[in-house]
Order: structure tokens, then C-alpha cells, then sequence
């Protein structure tokens, strides 16, 4: 009955953007004085996570279903700002790459609140039953 449960999933998907997104952010740290860099991020996860799942829509959640969206088809990609601010045309500051990190951080640290309160739910019920 409960063979996939969407939260988990979801909990597993945040936790992947935030890995990714703080890699982009050590990326762009990492390259704050190289000249003609312009800075990497991706949409917030709540962009990616509503363009997928459109109220309304059916989505898969095993491969019998017949008809709706897969749920792992999630769009990350990686956006570059154009606009260099330096006079080496680098786009790179350091306290907006802060800022975007300890933001991820705050994201990472959610979906593992969300990860455990499920498991702790999930292992309540089993022991009620």
C-alpha cells in the first residue's frame, strides 16, 4: 500500500537542490577575483518543486500508472548572471554568496527536520498497529 511516500521523496529532493545549490555557491566564492566571472545559481527550490507539480495534475508515484507525470523530472538548471558589476566584468559578491549559503543551509537543515519528523511518524504508526 505504502510502497513510495512523497515526502520522503520531497525531503530527498530539497536536500539534493540545497547540495547543489551550495556547490554553486563554494563555485562562485571560489572565483570572486577571476576576471570575466559572472555568478552561477539556480531557481529556489519552491520554483522548481510548483513548475512540476501543477495543482490539477496527476502525478505518477509508481511505473503501472497509466496515465501523469513521472514525480523525478525536476528542472535545476544552473542560470548565470550577465551582468558584470567589476571593472574585471566579475559578477561575484561575497556577501550575496553568504547570504545564498547560509540560506541553503537553512533549506538543507529543513528537509531534514521533514526527513526525521516522517520517519518519526512512520515508525509511531507501525508500532500502533
Amino acid at each position: 500500500m505504502f510502497t513510495e511516500l512523497n515526502v520522503f521523496k520531497i525531503a530527498y529532493a530539497m536536500a539534493t537542490h540545497a547540495g547543489k545549490r551550495q556547490a554553486l555557491v563554494s563555485q562562485n566564492v571560489a572565483n570572486a577575483d577571476t576576471p570575466g566571472y559572472h555568478a552561477k545559481d539556480i531557481k529556489p527550490f519552491k520554483e522548481v518543486y510548483a513548475a512540476k507539480a501543477r495543482p490539477g495534475d496527476m502525478i505518477a508515484s509508481r511505473g503501472s500508472h497509466l496515465n501523469g507525470a513521472s514525480g523525478g523530472g525536476m528542472d535545476w538548471a544552473v542560470t548565470e548572471s550577465v551582468d558584470g558589476s567589476d571593472p574585471n566584468d566579475n559578477s561575484v559578491s561575497i556577501e550575496t554568496e553568504i547570504l545564498k549559503g547560509v540560506e541553503t543551509k537553512r533549506q538543507h537543515d529543513r528537509a531534514l527536520a521533514i526527513y526525521k519528523s516522517s520517519m518519526n511518524v512512520l515508525r509511531t504508526s507501525i508500532r500502533t498497529t
